[in-house]
């Protein structure tokens, strides 16, 4: 099924070995192997039958390889985050100049202030979005997004979040109805109607996968994810994250797909 024709990606500049952190995943980023593996990740997106348009890195912001928290693109419509944690807030400005290349004025809408939302807090189902209340989405924010999705024939509905930094760090939809859960995510409610396949505890990093096209793209190193993946009866393609990780980034985080 062909459902993604464009991707965005932002190399990540040398400032990225002091981003963000939570120590979850300890160690400082080698910054020569994280370029390297952001080349596989490029190439493997080419696989899926995409078009991958690559920003330059930008080094105002440690964290701005990470594309996906400072918008989210709708089949409908582009939508400018405005991300939670200061360091970053900047960042929607470069993105909206990138999707500006995409959508018509009229297409790209915007979380205005005191509303917060990081595009890795939002999780497409089709045209229902489930929105993780985290550290960096307030309840204005997720407001002010269902109040756009609306306009457009759109809905979406809050998941509080009690653990993880953002909603798709422990829960991720690969189509079909099947969707990878992790941690506080398993037994949630809001996901009872999908097939869900629980990831082992020990490689709850690799609940970040992503689809794009029919293919899932699984983090190197997590053999029990791959294997549920495949079983799925996706076609896989694997790269590794391990720079990003050190920084509480994973596969989604690095591009959006539109």
């Amino acid at each position: 099924m062909k459902k993604f024709n464009n991707v965005i990606v932002r190399r990540p500049c040398k400032a990225m070995v002091e981003g963000i952190t939570s120590g979850l995943y300890p160690g400082k980023p080698d910054y020569e192997l994280a370029l390297k593996q952001h080349d596989d990740y490029i190439a493997a997106l080419k696989q899926c039958d995409v078009e991958v348009t690559v920003l330059e890195a930008d080094e105002r912001f440690p964290d701005s390889c990470f594309v996906e928290d400072p918008a989210v693109i709708t089949r409908a419509c582009a939508i400018i985050a405005n991300p939670g944690a200061e360091s970053r807030n900047g960042e929607k400005v470069e993105i909206l100049k990138a999707i500006q290349q995409f959508f018509p004025e009229d297409k790209i809408e915007f979380i205005q202030e005191p509303g917060k939302l990081d595009g890795g807090d939002v999780m497409m189902v089709g045209d229902h979005f489930y929105v993780g209340l985290s550290a960096r989405t307030n309840e204005e924010g997720i407001r002010q997004f269902g109040e756009i999705l609306g306009k457009y024939g759109m809905t979406c509905s809050e998941v509080k979040l009690e653990e993880v930094l953002h909603l798709k760090t422990g829960v991720n939809y690969l189509e079909n109805n099947n969707m990878l859960v992790s941690g506080e995510f398993v037994e949630k409610a809001d996901f009872a109607k999908y097939n869900k396949v629980q990831i082992p505890e020990d490689e709850a990093y690799a609940a970040n996968c992503i689809w794009v096209n029919d293919t899932v793209i699984v983090p190197e190193g997590y053999p029990a994810v791959l294997a549920a993946v495949q079983g799925l009866g996706y076609k896989t393609l694997i790269v590794d994250t391990s720079e990003y990780r050190k920084l509480d980034g994973g596969l989604s985080c690095l591009s959006l797909r539109f």
